[in-house]
């Protein structure tokens, strides 16, 4: 099969041909139909020992496909299912596991493998699509995912004013259940305007440049500052520059990932009693109804979809997302081209 190789810091993707895996007992294998290129990916390529991966690894977390072969051992899928997979691999056996919380294991881990036309998972990372769903578009279930956790950790109630930092695909996804959860004002900042008919068309109340001026601006959009303000970015300071952007006995929630340390000062948060929550991962819950929240509506997450590649393009367009483009979220797929 073809895969994608991570081969060292520095060094661009290398397309291989590798051995076709073959399922556990446990496990399925996949044909993959699509895969999401994520932030986190690129952060992996620049720091690997922080995520524990090293030479030769597959990267990919977000993706979705045919079950072509069961392990002996599984029950409940069969040859032929579509499946979304949930990246994260717990034991199964402990009480996070039971829960259907593998994020939180103590033996979790994040896999990849979706830079590749086949791949092995546990059957319990596998949820069925609906039917009306494209197999394809059953890679967004994740970064979907993430967008719902991270608004579950707010207290976000109808009616509520949101302000999100960041237009990247998880910040106009945080959006999206903003929205559909009930928020009166949802407003999405960035530093350029390349996403902002994106925002809009996946629920957004309107779009903003970040800066000096951002806080007036969002009061005057919204009659006050938010209740509510979500950092989806992870540089340096934004956490600081969320707390000095809500209100009195609001709420920031960091949801970027801010890798190398950061400093802020806690007396802003600390003198207007603000509530400072992080969220990471999901659940299978919320994997499920993200799954779901991808069918008809009248905001579709489907939007965040800027192009589609095959496996040949993947090392050029992987440099490419390095630096800031008008890209949203690239889907490597199997049917591109």
């Amino acid at each position: 099969m073809k895969a994608a190789i991570f081969d060292g810091v520095g060094k661009p993707l290398r397309i291989a041909d590798l051995d076709r895996p073959e399922p556990a007992n446990d496990e399925v294998l996949l044909r993959l139909a699509a895969c999401g290129i994520c932030g986190s990916d690129l952060h992996m390529t620049e720091d690997p020992a922080t995520f524990g991966i090293g030479e030769g690894f597959v990267l990919g977390h977000e993706f979705a496909g045919e079950i072509l072969r069961c392990g002996g051992g599984v029950t409940g899928l069969k040859p032929g299912d579509r499946v979304a997979v949930a990246p994260m691999y717990g034991c199964g056996r402990c009480d996070s596991c039971r829960r259907g919380e593998p994020a939180w294991c103590a033996e979790m881990r994040l896999i990849g493998g979706g830079y590749a036309e086949f791949a092995t998972v546990a059957a319990r990372q596998c949820r069925v699509l609906p039917d009306d769903l494209p197999t394809a578009e059953g890679a967004l279930a994740e970064p979907m995912a993430v967008g719902l956790h991270a608004v579950m950790r707010s207290p976000l109630k109808p009616g509520d004013h949101v302000l999100v930092l960041g237009a990247g695909p998880i910040g106009l996804l945080v959006a999206f259940w903003a929205r559909r959860l009930g928020a009166r004002h949802v407003v999405v900042a960035d530093v350029n305007r390349h996403q902002e008919e994106r925002a809009l068309a996946i629920g957004a109340t309107g779009f903003v440049l970040s800066g000096p001026g951002l806080a007036a601006e969002v009061r005057e959009r919204m009659g006050g500052l938010p209740d509510i303000v979500f950092e989806c970015v992870g540089k340096r300071g934004l956490i600081d520059f969320a707390c000095s952007l809500v209100r009195v006995h609001g709420t920031v929630v960091g949801v970027g990932l801010c890798v190398g340390g950061d400093t802020w000062d806690p007396f802003a948060a600390l003198s207007k009693e603000i509530q400072v929550v992080f969220a990471a991962f999901f659940s299978m819950a919320e994997f499920e109804a993200a799954l779901y929240a991808l069918g008809p509506g009248q905001f579709r997450p489907q939007a965040l979809v800027t192009e589609r590649i095959d496996f040949g393009r993947i090392p050029e367009t992987f440099e490419a997302l390095r630096r800031r483009t008008t890209q949203c979220k690239v889907l490597i797929s199997a049917d591109a081209g």
